[in-house]
């Protein structure tokens, strides 16, 4: 099989959570663990990061990755999902694995594939693996997939653990209260493995502190070490001036991964990143502001606040549940603009309504819907909308939503592309 037809094989035999949603979810560590010992545990020839969170983990794991580079390490990145092509979830220093070594995973071991039927998740995960130990690295920073505690990526021993945050978000599978959906994070804490909580939550940080105890470890939550004082949007960069609680210290950070949400994910990366430094990772503080500087091309993240183009500015982002779309409207009242455009489509396991009721009803809306099964019809999408007051035309393509928007808007206005990250993948 060539590439394309190696991607089709992968995308029609095996289950993908993305785009089939609860039938493809594992709540076990069987195949994982099958599949780990058939290759021979290729996780214990690289140092690990482990990654887990609600919202901006992705974003989180780019910029350690990207400082880890700076740095001078050899840095692997596994993430999911991808936006454009199946390579970007495993990376080198930026550079997605080859087409060749993706055919070739496949073809020599889809035998084994079909005796045990791994999901979609459980496969990429062991091809990651293999790929990295192949390929020397120092280290690789591992996102977990959904939830942690039965995640697939949940085998590895890692230096160190970072939970973004928790909220709302895959209701059906982890739980629909936090501090159901906390434990199942929280289950990506180790033994000796200090960890780092990127956000303090009185309704659920005893669960990670129990655990921490629990686990002999040392905890620590971000946004109790350092303050913001600034969040500047500025020239497409996210300016933050820091000051550390303990001693008052200023921090000041240039980043390229601008929305305005993202300030606490680099607040809890520098924890994470400090804390590497403390059990003698080698890693600067010039690492860290150039890393945090050079994030997108480093790594290559896309659809976090990513300006497609201007006049109109175009703007796209995969920011998808309450807490995530929340942040991107703030976003969205940073950026001067005359009349808002949204070219809007979600997925069917979401929990429309809560959505719906934050966007503003001051905008045009172009409902659509990604070319995906998972994807919510872009007719129940509009008589869901109008309940709130949203109002706008559908349209059976992201493509076509967004050339009306284009059409329509004034030089001055400004276009927003979200609801999904499968939206946002068929315009960036």
């Amino acid at each position: 099989m060539n590439y394309k037809e190696t991607l089709d094989w992968l995308f029609s035999q095996l289950p993908m959570f993305q785009r089939t949603g609860q039938a493809a979810y594992k709540a076990n560590l069987n195949n994982t663990c099958e599949l780990d010992n058939y290759f021979n545990h290729p996780h214990n020839n690289f140092k690990t990061i482990h990654i887990a969170g609600t919202n901006g983990k992705g974003s989180v794991s780019h910029l350690i990755a990207s400082v880890l580079q700076e740095a001078g390490y050899k840095t692997a990145l596994y993430t999911s999902p991808h936006l454009k092509d199946f390579r970007e979830r495993i990376k080198i220093n930026g550079e997605p694995v080859s087409k060749d070594f993706v055919v070739n995973f496949i073809n020599d071991n889809k035998d084994k594939f079909y005796e045990i039927s791994p999901s979609f998740f459980e496969m990429t995960v062991a091809m990651a693996f293999k790929y990295f130990a192949e390929h020397e690295v120092d280290y690789a920073v591992i996102e977990t997939g959904l939830g942690g505690r039965l995640d697939s990526t949940n085998i590895i021993s890692p230096d160190l653990s970072v939970i973004t945050n928790v909220s709302l978000d895959h209701t059906a599978l982890l739980g629909d209260n936090v501090r159901i959906i906390a434990p199942e994070k929280a289950g990506i804490i180790k033994k000796n493995v200090p960890v780092v909580i990127g956000e303090y939550d009185d309704n659920i940080a005893d669960i990670f502190i129990d655990k921490a105890n629990e686990e002999g470890t040392d905890l620590v939550f971000a946004d109790n070490i350092y303050s913001i004082r600034e969040s500047k949007y500025q020239n497409h960069k996210r300016k933050l001036v820091l000051e550390k609680n303990i001693n008052k210290k200023e921090v000041v950070i240039l980043s390229g991964l601008s929305g305005i949400y993202q300030s606490k994910n680099i607040v809890t990366s520098l924890v994470a990143l400090e804390k590497l430094i403390e059990i003698g990772v080698n890693v600067e503080y010039e690492h860290i502001i150039s890393g945090f500087n050079n994030v997108v091309e480093n790594t290559g993240i896309m659809g976090r606040w990513q300006v497609i183009s201007q006049h109109p500015i175009v703007v796209c982002d995969t920011g998808h549940n309450e807490a995530g779309i929340k942040s991107v409207l703030k976003q969205i009242k940073e950026v001067k603009h005359k009349k808002l455009h949204i070219v809007f489509g979600m997925v069917n396991d979401k929990n429309i309504d809560v959505v719906l009721n934050m966007m503003p009803q001051n905008a045009v809306y172009y409902f659509t819907q990604a070319s995906i099964p998972r994807a919510l019809p872009v007719d129940e999408l509009r008589e869901n909308a109008k309940k709130f007051g949203l109002l706008g035309n559908t349209f059976s393509t992201v493509a076509e939503a967004l050339e009306k928007a284009q059409e329509l808007a004034d030089s001055r206005d400004m276009i927003f592309v979200g609801g999904s990250t499968f939206v946002v993948a068929e315009v960036v």
